[in-house]
């Protein structure tokens, strides 16, 4: 009986091979196969029963892979924002793609408006620097009336009343000595009563004056000077108030002034350095990328300027795939003009939102990083192979060899007996091959259209032989 007997893979067949070269084996078997059922025809030919393509159980590495449609990218981009509040249209947009200078115009953003605001802004500006200019005069003002009245005006008060209860006190005496000098007079008969009362009554009125400017001098001691420097320094406070008020306006105001005139110059954004800039994707759910005419707001991203050496794929990996999927896992990148080898860098822990833009699949990003390589440009389409799982030296059959029944594997044997159904155990597959664990030995030739054999009637003639065969190896 001749059989086609699987050769071991290539010690790299996961960079080599893509999902096309992998079906182009798959029908290299099925070919070789019809080729091995006319040897099997010839070779049985004096046989009733027909015999089928059969494959011989070899051992071989498996590489088991994870493929996906991703786009190149740079892990390293320079995001240009906007940095004018609100928002505003834009009147021009460098395309997409373009290598530029430092210094060149990227982005042109409405101006009207904010140069409305730089005329209002303004004229507020210079009204409340003219108020906090005259609050300043109107403080330093209130500041040297209190010095004046506590160390000028109140000091002269001071001492005229001093003055004038020393004179006072000294007419006191003087009235004092001629009274009694007058009732001496009167006493020898020179001087009439009426005399000696004209200068005790004078004498009186000496001493209520002095009485008077004791009271002057200790109501502007203990009042009048407390009073007024109270209500001094209460204005004094009043006005710095007023003052303060009018200093944080006028920069309120010269601060908007300044930042309308900031935002004027921002309406003109240039490139920092040279380099490619590109136009950030927009959400799948949003509108088309930024255009002529559209409407942005201050902190979008309106310009990438990625950096070409630092280039990464990504990838949506199906939600059924992506716990196989871990970090530092090898990919096979390829282009549309050459073949890359590049490394899983990170696998999203959360996914993104599922919708009619993402065919309602949930699918978690995931990054590929690539070597340095000159001539990559963002935006290309890639398709990537990441190798999940390198199975060495494994017994493996043809996915195609292998019926389910009831969750259980079977597959179809030839032996000189005829073809046989066996309940098999198998472990990691990548959709062309499989790993048998269990049911198989190593040469054992299994027919690829096991379909064809299930049948009750087959099954029925093949329940002796398979149980006579337990018999013959249980003894």
């Amino acid at each position: 009986m001749n059989a086609i007997d699987r050769q071991s893979e290539p010690s790299r067949p996961f960079a080599a091979m893509s999902s096309l070269g992998k079906l182009a084996v798959g029908l290299a078997v099925v070919g070789v196969g019809a080729w091995a059922a006319v040897a099997l025809a010839g070779h049985f030919g004096q046989s009733e029963q027909r015999v089928g393509m059969t494959y011989r159980v070899s051992r071989g590495d498996l590489v088991v892979t994870v493929s996906e449609q991703g786009v190149l990218e740079s892990s390293e981009n320079i995001e240009i924002k906007s940095k004018v509040r609100g928002y505003n249209a834009v009147l021009w947009i460098v395309d997409s793609g373009t290598f530029v200078e430092e210094g060149d115009e990227l982005v042109r953003l409405d101006a009207l408006f904010i140069q409305e605001q730089v005329d209002e802004r303004t004229k507020y500006a210079n009204w409340s620097q003219s108020a906090a200019d005259r609050s300043a005069a109107n403080f330093a003002r209130s500041k040297i009336a209190v010095d004046e009245y506590d160390q000028g005006r109140f000091q002269t008060d001071l001492m005229r009343l001093k003055k004038d209860v020393v004179v006072a006190e000294a007419a006191v005496q003087s009235a004092k000595d001629r009274a009694r000098h007058v009732r001496l007079m009167a006493g020898s008969g020179y001087l009439s009563e009426l005399e000696v009362e004209e200068r005790y009554f004078a004498f009186k009125q000496a001493e209520l004056n002095v009485q008077l400017k004791k009271t002057q001098l200790e109501v502007l001691e203990n009042y009048t000077y407390k009073e007024q420097m109270q209500t001094l320094r209460g204005n004094l406070t009043s006005i710095e108030a007023t003052h303060r008020a009018n200093v944080e306006r006028a920069a309120a105001d010269n601060s908007r002034r300044d930042r309308a005139v900031e935002e004027l110059q921002y309406c003109v954004i240039r490139a920092e350095s040279s380099g490619l800039v590109i136009h950030p994707d927009a959400a799948k759910w949003e509108t088309a990328p930024i255009a002529e005419g559209t409407n942005v707001h201050k902190n979008q991203v309106l310009l990438l300027m990625p950096n070409l050496q630092k280039m990464q794929v990504k990838v949506g990996v199906h939600e059924s795939d992506v716990k196989r999927v871990a970090m530092g896992q090898p990919v096979a990148v390829t282009l549309p003009e050459k073949t890359l080898d590049g490394v899983v860098s990170d696998v999203a822990s959360i996914t993104k939102p599922a919708g009619w833009w993402t065919g309602n699949q949930v699918r978690y990003d995931t990054l590929v990083s690539l070597p340095p390589i000159d001539g990559l440009r963002p935006g290309t389409s890639a398709e990537v192979e990441i190798q999940v799982a390198l199975h060495q030296d494994a017994l493996l059959i043809p996915v195609a060899s292998i019926v389910d029944r009831n969750d259980q594997h079977f597959c179809w044997v030839q032996t000189l007996a005829g073809p046989q159904r066996r309940q098999i155990e198998t472990g990691d597959s990548n959709d062309v091959f499989t790993i048998v664990e269990k049911g198989l030995d190593e040469g054992d030739a299994v027919l690829l259209n096991p379909t064809a054999y299930e049948s009750p009637v087959v099954d029925e003639n093949n329940a002796a032989v398979a149980e006579d065969s337990e018999k013959t190896e249980s003894l």
